[in-house]
């Protein structure tokens, strides 16, 4: 499998780019995706130091998600912050997680990161919905490590 840097094109990330503030027009949850090539943690915890470097605790809902792709590992995770935790269902992210694999197993990347995020952004707009006072607080920007 290519590296992170090849992981998708750049039309692709402009795609996903496009998909996080499609999705972020719904909700006041705050998205971002993570991509790097490995890691020696297991992919939870990897996100979740990302999650912590990345500050996306700082929210002022506390309800950040993160997208976590681990390229060669071919790992993925996703986390999020305690303010949604506090309020969803434990198995919450279980359909987006499932719809994103499924794409990620025939090769679909970004096809699977664009639905993932639109349907993360359409599940927590329930939860947190957006108001016209909303600040985009994080970057819509992929990360790399």
């Amino acid at each position: 499998m290519a590296s992170s840097e090849f992981f998708l094109s750049a039309e692709d990330e402009k795609a996903v780019v496009e998909a996080i503030q499609q999705a972020e027009s719904n909700t006041s949850g705050e998205i971002r995706v993570h991509i790097e090539n490995t890691s020696e943690k297991p992919p939870l915890e990897r996100a979740q130091e990302v999650f912590q470097f990345l500050n996306m605790h700082e929210t002022a809902a506390r309800n950040g998600v993160l997208f976590y792709v681990g390229v060669k590992d071919r790992s993925f995770a996703i986390v999020g912050d305690e303010g949604i935790d506090k309020v969803v269902e434990p198995d919450f992210w279980n359909a987006t997680k499932e719809l994103i694999i499924s794409h990620f197993k025939q090769q679909r990347f970004k096809q699977g990161l664009v639905e993932g995020v639109l349907l993360a952004g359409e599940r927590l707009k329930s939860y947190f919905p957006y108001s016209g006072d909303d600040k985009n607080e994080l970057p819509d920007s992929i990360s790399r490590a």
